[in-house]
């Protein structure tokens, strides 16, 4: 049986506030921990207008508190941006509010352009074994195993899961060699989605925290009562695409009926290559769109997502999407 997910980016909308984001976030949380879904990830994005989660371990606070039993967590953070010992402290800190509920995706892409990641003081010279490195030392602050000669505090001993992220097949290889659970952001970036599957399936290493691979994928799921709403709504997700693509991010847009129409071949061909990965129509085409992605990728896994202008057509959207995925549940038992 497949699990389900969420990831919100708390998009700030034209005419919005991130103040109202922030208040959006928290309810989408307590709708999704209604509907079932095992957890909600936010995103460590910085210079991005229409994107309010960039303290993100701040974001992560606000939405557990406002929830109790689902988990709640970084899908990711971008270690390169940190150093190791104040994630440990920030997530450490989290655990102890939180205990037992809090999840640490890890990601080595800067979440921002060059001029925002020199504004954020890091370091712009590339290096392979940085990323693992900094991995590597994260979990010894954890574990407090001695090998730093720091004591994390909050930090050690935390029950933080932690979690290897990629869009390609480097992230695949550290987290089969770590033995660590993997998420691929198919949802924006699904070209190397099969190949990432079959590394970190095959190369997978049995850890302390995980006897086997558990492999999540993203999936953008924009569902309404019929297929010309749905179509209608994920207008403001292809805006913000093309609007980012082109190097002009904002505020997420109102949604435009036929916006696909007069897009012009190459926004279109943009658009059908970066949403691969997605179901967009009423409830019927929803459930097949998420039950082929599953049965072509097999995941234990799926991480929903969706950019939508309108937060109760939100709502409504997860409500579809978990339906969907609670009938795929129920004929996996029956069988």
């Amino acid at each position: 049986m497949t699990a389900y997910s969420l990831l919100d980016l708390v998009p700030v909308v034209q005419g919005g506030s991130v103040a109202q984001s922030l208040a959006n976030a928290a309810d989408l949380a307590r709708t999704a921990e209604r509907l079932g879904f095992s957890r909600y990830w936010t995103a460590e994005h910085h210079g991005m207008p229409g994107i309010a989660s960039a303290a993100t371990s701040i974001v992560i606070g606000h939405v557990a508190a406002a929830t109790s039993t689902i988990r709640v967590g970084a899908g990711g953070i971008m270690l390169p941006n940190h150093a190791p010992l104040a994630i440990a402290e920030q997530f450490g800190t989290l655990d102890a509010l939180f205990p037992g509920r809090i999840d640490l995706g890890l990601g080595r892409a800067p979440g921002s352009d060059q001029r925002v990641a020199r504004a954020m003081r890091r370091t712009l010279a590339s290096d392979a074994n940085a990323f693992p490195r900094d991995v590597l030392e994260l979990q010894s602050y954890f574990a407090d195993d001695g090998q730093t000669g720091i004591t994390a505090t909050p930090g050690a001993g935390a029950n933080v899961s932690l979690w290897i992220l990629g869009s390609s097949t480097f992230g695949a290889q550290l987290a089969a060699m770590l033995g660590l659970p993997y998420a691929f952001a198919s949802h924006f970036a699904p070209d190397s989605l099969m190949e990432a599957i079959a590394i970190y399936r095959r190369d997978f290493k049995p850890s302390a925290v995980l006897a086997k691979p558990h492999l999540m994928a993203g999936f953008n799921v924009i569902a309404a009562e019929t297929d010309a709403e749905a179509e209608y709504l994920a207008s403001s997700q292809q805006q913000a695409f093309i609007a980012l693509r082109t190097g002009t991010p904002g505020l997420l847009p109102p949604p435009i009926h036929g916006y696909r129409a007069g897009l012009g071949a190459q926004g279109n061909a943009m658009l059908d290559n970066v949403l691969q990965c997605s179901a967009i129509g009423g409830p019927a085409k929803v459930a097949e769109g998420i039950a082929a992605f599953i049965a072509r990728t097999g995941i234990d896994e799926i991480m929903v997502t969706s950019m939508m202008f309108d937060h109760e057509a939100r709502k409504r959207s997860l409500e579809i999407a978990a339906g969907a995925m609670q009938a795929l549940t129920k004929d996996a038992i029956a069988a």
